[in-house]
């Protein structure tokens, strides 16, 4: 089997097989045992820092390659407020604390009553 030392501390993309499926892997190449790879990927969630960290074996291994910049996902960006269109909704939605989809919700047109 080769070795993948090489590629130690850089950057890479994984791409190994799980049965039938190939499945992406992006982070730092942590180690090489001689058996399997490890990466390791740092992340901020809710203001804390973890890390996450994967054992690939090498028979696993279908391709690895160095990538330039691993991809952050795009901050979302903040929505408008969107105004009620039935002034019966801002109404409801005033005096329960609902958002405006919740008061929308609750205010349904009304049946007419049958005998």
């Amino acid at each position: 089997m080769a070795s993948f030392a090489q590629f130690l501390g850089r950057k890479v993309t994984v791409q190994y097989r799980v049965g039938d499926v190939l499945l992406p892997a992006s982070g730092t190449f942590a180690a090489d045992s001689g058996r399997s790879i490890f990466l390791e990927q740092h992340v901020e969630q809710r203001g804390k820092l973890s890390y996450f960290r994967w054992e690939i074996p090498y028979q696993y291994i279908h391709r690895i390659e160095e990538a330039e910049e691993i991809p952050e996902p795009p901050a979302a960006p903040e929505a408008a407020p969107v105004e009620p269109e039935n002034p019966q909704a801002s109404a409801a939605s005033a005096g329960l604390g609902l958002s405006s989809s919740a008061a929308s919700l609750l205010s349904l047109p009304q049946r007419p009553k049958t005998v």
